[in-house]
C-alpha cells in the first residue's frame, strides 16, 4: 500500500487550502519527490538541476530556474544547505501573495529552519510524518535578509554558492585528484561531474589540452565554474552526467563522483560515472577517479577497463586509474 506523503496530507486534509486555479511555485524538489497531489494547480518547478527538469518535465509540470512572475503559493523543500533553503524561503515570500508550504525531512534540518520561521512570523501546527515535518505560513517581508543572489568568494580565489557541491571550499577529495594528475592528460579532456570547476582549473595547468568539456547537472555550480575557469579551451555544458556523450570519443576524464542522494549512500551512482566515463574514451584513453577508500568501485572498474591502478591517496580516498576502456 501506498504511503501518503506529508503534503498529500496536508492538501487532502485542508491544513494547506489550495484553490484549483492557483499558480504555485514549487522550490527544489528532488525527483523522489512526489507532486501528484498538485498536479491540478498551475504549478512551475524552480530548479538549478538538469535531471530535476528532465523528470517533472515529463510528468506535465513547466519547470525554470528562477521564478518568472507572482504567484498564488509557495513550495519549499529544504535543502542540506540551510543557508539554501533560507535564500529560498526568502525568494518565495518575493514572489508570493499567498502561504508559503515549507516540507522537509529530519536529517535534512526541517526543525531548525522551523524554529528560525517561527521566530520571525506566525507559523501553523506542523504536520509530523514519515519522519520529517511540513509546516505552512502567510508570505511577507520578513525573511528579506535571508536572500542571497550572489555568489561569494572561498579560498584560494573561487567562488561558490549556496548549495553546492563543497561551497564552502576546495573539496579535500578533489584537491588529492588535482595533484595527482598526470603532467600530460591528452588533447581532449571531460570533468564529469565538474561542480564549481576546482578539478577543471587544476588540469588546465597541465600541458597539451586543446579541449577540455565541463560537465555539470547542476546550473548554480555551473555558473560558478564559468568564473572559475576563465579559459578559452573550457566548453560548460549543463547535462545529466550520465547521459551526455562527447561529439568525439575523448583522451581522458577525470572525475570526483558523489554517492549521495540525500543523508542515504548510493555508491550505485560512482558506478554508473564510471561506465558513462568509459564509454566516451578512445582507445587507450584514461580515467582518473577519487572515492572514498571504502567505496568497493574496483570490480566495477575492472569490468569497464584493461587496466585498473590505485596511483594515490590517504587514508580517507583512493585514486584510481582505468587504462584501454572495454566499452
Amino acid at each position: 500500500m501506498r504511503k501518503t506523503s506529508r503534503l498529500a496530507y496536508a492538501v487532502d486534509s485542508g491544513v494547506a487550502s489550495l484553490s484549483e486555479d492557483a499558480r504555485m511555485a514549487i522550490f527544489r524538489p528532488h525527483v523522489g519527490h512526489d507532486l501528484e497531489v498538485l498536479t491540478k494547480l498551475r504549478c512551475q518547478v524552480i530548479s538549478s538541476n538538469k535531471s530535476v527538469h528532465a523528470h517533472f518535465t515529463n510528468l506535465g509540470f513547466e519547470c525554470a530556474l528562477k521564478p518568472e512572475g507572482h504567484y498564488e503559493a509557495a513550495l519549499v523543500f529544504v535543502s542540506r544547505s540551510r543557508q539554501l533553503t533560507q535564500s529560498m524561503i526568502a525568494m518565495a515570500c518575493s514572489v508570493t501573495e499567498g502561504p508559503i508550504i515549507v516540507d522537509g525531512d529530519k536529517t535534512s534540518g526541517v526543525e531548525s529552519i522551523l524554529r528560525a520561521c517561527r521566530a520571525r512570523t506566525g507559523v501553523s501546527a506542523p504536520v509530523a510524518k514519515a519522519h520529517g515535518k511540513l509546516f505552512l505560513f502567510d508570505a511577507d517581508d520578513a525573511f528579506s535578509d535571508w536572500e542571497v543572489s550572489e555568489m561569494r568568494e572561498v579560498k584560494d580565489g573561487f567562488f561558490t554558492s549556496p548549495g553546492v557541491f563543497s561551497a564552502d571550499g576546495i573539496d579535500p577529495a578533489s584537491r588529492l585528484l588535482g595533484d595527482a594528475l598526470p603532467p600530460k592528460c591528452g588533447p581532449e579532456v571531460v570533468d564529469l561531474g565538474a561542480g564549481w570547476g576546482y578539478l577543471s582549473a587544476r588540469a588546465l595547468e597541465r600541458e597539451g589540452i586543446c579541449k577540455l568539456h565541463l560537465i555539470e547537472v547542476d546550473h548554480d555550480a555551473l555558473e560558478c565554474a564559468r568564473r572559475n575557469v576563465r579559459d578559452a579551451r573550457a566548453m560548460f555544458h549543463w547535462s545529466d552526467i550520465l547521459t551526455w556523450c562527447p561529439p568525439k570519443r575523448v583522451d581522458t576524464v577525470m572525475a570526483n563522483p558523489p554517492f549521495h542522494s540525500g543523508r542515504g549512500g548510493e555508491p550505485d551512482l560512482g558506478r554508473a560515472f564510471i561506465r558513462a566515463a568509459a564509454g566516451m574514451l578512445k582507445p587507450g584513453g584514461e580515467l582518473y577517479l577519487v572515492a572514498n577508500r571504502h567505496l568497493a568501485y574496483e570490480k566495477e572498474m575492472m569490468r569497464s577497463f584493461a587496466g585498473v591502478y590505485e596511483v594515490g591517496g590517504d587514508r580517507r580516498f583512493k585514486i584510481l586509474h582505468g587504462l584501454e576502456s572495454r566499452r
